[in-house]
């Protein structure tokens, strides 16, 4: 086993494929799954998954990860000691549902950091694949909720795949519109007041389910409702169309400009947001400082943060 088959493996997890890895690397795609089946046989493990849609850790696999992560730092910590290289670039990966409040936590986390290189990378994506990128260890950590309806399922996918979640806040649910919309000076509202504007989602792609959905009450039916894949485009069509959806409450102005508020919904569901991660690896220190920056933002919009 040699210090580059470890960054080998590095890479292709990164990356998410050995076509991609290899490119990174500039070596064959072929000289690549070489050097992973001769460390898989020495190792006697089984470290990638192989199937027609790609590749995946196996449980061996996430536990050797965090291993060859540590040794590289380590030997990155040597080579700087005893041969006045220079760090390597800081890496940190992180996805999550659509939150301003974790868009506002990451630029605090770049802000802070005295690097001359960095390479990080923020994932807004659908649920289900905030949930493979940290079983695969593409994100160190990813940003989902639960609620009375989803909590048990997502709580058996968590833990079939090795993930656990960890509790941030929580929030009574709130409806962002736009500050021109007829309901806009009402100080709460009801999904009777809602039922003729247009409801705004985040599609879910291939996982469609109601279980998926990062809108609370997904199941309600509703006259109008139009998915879509990004925050921006929410964003405008809630002022175009007033339409509405459903959320946590915390927005930012700095990031969305006041075009947008956040009035509260009347029902008895609530909203636990939080943190997941693989239960076999240990969170990098920019993790963990990410984590810390979410807290106190969190904390100052008046939650109480565990």
């Amino acid at each position: 086993m040699t210090l580059q088959q470890l960054k080998y493996i590095i890479k292709i997890v990164e990356c998410g494929s050995i076509t991609e890895a290899a490119k990174q690397l500039f070596i064959t795609q072929p000289s690549l799954s070489t050097a992973v089946k001769e460390l898989e046989k020495e190792l006697g493990i089984e470290i990638f998954y192989r199937t027609n849609k790609g590749i995946s850790l196996s449980l061996d696999g996430t536990e050797f990860l965090a291993y060859a992560r540590q040794i590289i730092e380590q030997a990155e910590l040597m080579e700087r000691r005893y041969m006045g290289k220079k760090p390597s670039k800081q890496l940190c990966s992180i996805s999550t549902q659509h939150y301003a409040f974790a868009v506002n936590a990451f630029v605090e986390l770049l802000l802070g950091l005295d690097v001359d290189e960095y390479e990080f990378t923020l994932r807004e994506t659908r649920t289900y694949e905030i949930i493979e990128d940290v079983k695969n260890l593409r994100s160190e950590i990813g940003i989902i909720y639960f609620s009375d309806f989803n909590e048990k399922v997502l709580n058996k996918l968590l833990k079939e795949n090795h993930l656990v979640f960890n509790l941030l806040f929580e929030a009574d649910p709130h409806v962002f519109i736009s500050s021109k919309h007829p309901l806009a000076e009402n100080t709460s509202v009801t999904l009777a007041d809602l039922e003729n504007y247009p409801f705004l989602a985040f599609e879910q792609g291939e996982y469609n389910s109601f279980y998926f959905s990062e809108e609370i009450l997904s199941t309600v039916p509703r006259k109008k409702t139009i998915h879509v894949s990004d925050r921006a485009t929410l964003f405008n069509l809630l002022i175009g169309l007033n339409g509405y959806t459903i959320c946590s409450g915390v927005l930012s102005s700095d990031l969305n400009g006041d075009n947008i508020i956040s009035v509260p919904l009347i029902t008895d569901e609530r909203m636990r947001i939080g943190w997941i991660a693989n239960e076999k690896t240990h969170l990098s220190l920019l993790a963990l400082d990410y984590i810390s920056k979410l807290k106190r933002l969190i904390s100052e919009y008046g939650y109480n943060v565990h």
